[in-house]
């Protein structure tokens, strides 16, 4: 029997549609975003007479984004646990969808010189803070709504809307990279940065609709009320969990590394696939995800959250091996069958459960705080991860196991976070953040 409220369990489903709508729309953008770094940046904004360094430049652009992520959680995670979850999932929709329309409208190097790749910064900036908030103000508001047998499983539903975005974003790009070459570059690229207009109204509706949570509600409305300065507070009760959820998010670098890096390594010279063939890896490895993530999430409910992530964690860093192993033969059935377990199945089990394992670790005080500030920092040295994988690939970009080392090695602080942290599946949603028993009890002994 769920030890939450009544009224806190009202609105779960609406909370979970919520959720995944913003999280395709945020990830959708931010993942044509990727693709058209590998694929098409280096030739439209970059110098295209010397293809390494026009390729080391826009994959930079890329991770861009996630330097602009930890700012941009500092603002948000303060305004979040402030003012409420919903103000802030409105606004991180509204503005990743004007920033990535706005990237299809910009022009190119040909037509105003170095002017075009520094707007296509700048756009992208602001795409990094917009992400910064939306994650956490989703993870919160359906954490906070949903019963607390199965916190689990609504919270995965952020990460489900990441994937569907990711896959979205796949299935727009397959057609448009088909483009001859002359018409991808002049006006095919920029139709999937526009199209994203379409889910943001459709995401700003049902957002819109949504209710605060019971949880933050009743912060506001208690006698403490809510926190003047979160960041002070997270950092003098919550430091240490947040030193755990920066290194858990290092993860992400698994997804940056397989999305991005290995798109450019496989399409290159080096190996030579098609571009089309590359991206039905990647479409079809999400919508394994899709199925995954849940199932994966809804087994932390009943296992917890530590053994799972460990699963996808340590999991991840001997998948990849096989997956750029797999590119570098040019196999390409062998290349898609390793693909979909390294990402689908594999990484969806750190993935689909990270929203409710970070998450518990704080008071509704400062969750939002919390999880934007710590994901973000490790997010944004796992968007970086490209670029440094585009070095340790060589000059000729072909060095694929010394980036397979370098993504297993950045799998490592996960799996020392999970395992240092505490099992929270069973703990009640009121009492979440709150320090265990035999420590306060402890501290009280001493001080007597």
């Amino acid at each position: 029997m769920s030890s939450v409220p009544a009224e806190a369990v009202g609105q779960p489903k609406k909370a979970a549609a919520a959720a995944w709508i913003g999280s395709a729309l945020e990830y959708y953008d931010f993942f044509i975003y990727g693709s058209a770094a590998a694929l098409i940046f280096p030739k439209v904004f970059f110098d295209a007479s010397d293809p390494a360094t026009a390729t080391l430049l826009s994959l930079a652009t890329f991770g861009v984004a996630y330097a602009a992520r930890p700012v941009g959680a500092l603002f948000l995670g303060h305004f979040g646990d402030r003012l409420g979850r919903k103000k802030i999932m409105v606004f991180t929709l509204i503005l990743m969808g004007v920033s990535t329309f706005l990237i299809g409208c910009l022009p190119t190097r040909a037509q105003v010189g170095t002017l075009a790749p520094v707007l296509l910064v700048l756009c992208r900036v602001l795409q990094g803070v917009s992400a910064a908030g939306e994650q956490a103000s989703a993870n919160s508001m359906t954490l906070e709504h949903a019963p607390g047998h199965r916190r689990g499983f609504f919270t995965s539903f952020t990460l489900s809307g990441t994937q569907g975005g990711q896959l979205i974003a796949t299935l727009v790009f397959i057609p448009v990279a088909a483009l001859p070459e002359d018409q991808l570059l002049t006006w095919g690229w920029r139709v999937p940065f526009w199209a994203s207009v379409v889910v943001a109204a459709v995401g700003y509706v049902i957002r819109r609709r949504l209710e605060e949570t019971p949880a933050f509600t009743r912060q506001a409305a208690s006698s403490e009320g809510v926190v003047k300065l979160p960041l002070a507070v997270l950092l003098r009760e919550h430091w240490a969990d947040v030193l755990r959820v920066i290194a858990g998010a290092l993860i992400a670098s698994v997804s940056t590394i397989f999305t991005v890096w290995a798109l450019a390594y496989a399409t290159g010279d080096t190996v030579g696939m098609s571009r089309s063939s590359m991206l039905w890896v990647g479409a079809l490895a999400n919508l394994v995800a899709l199925a995954a993530i849940p199932l994966w999430a809804t087994l932390s409910d009943r296992i917890g959250r530590r053994p799972v992530f460990l699963i996808g964690a340590a999991g991840s860093a001997v998948a990849m091996f096989g997956y750029l192993w797999a590119i570098s033969t040019g196999n390409y059935p062998l290349t898609l069958v390793l693909g979909i377990v390294a990402f689908g199945v594999v990484y969806s089990a750190a993935n689909g459960v990270w929203p409710s394992f970070y998450g518990e670790m704080f008071s509704t005080r400062v969750r939002l705080s919390g999880m934007a500030i710590g994901t973000q920092i490790g997010f944004a040295v796992a968007g970086f991860a490209v670029t440094f994988a585009a070095e340790i690939a060589g000059p000729d970009g072909g060095d694929w196991s010394a980036v397979a080392l370098f993504t297993a090695a950045l799998c490592v602080p996960p799996v020392i976070a999970a395992l240092s942290a505490r099992e929270t599946a069973k703990v009640p949603t009121e009492r979440l953040g709150e320090r265990p028993a035999a420590e306060a009890s402890q501290r009280e002994t001493v001080t007597a």
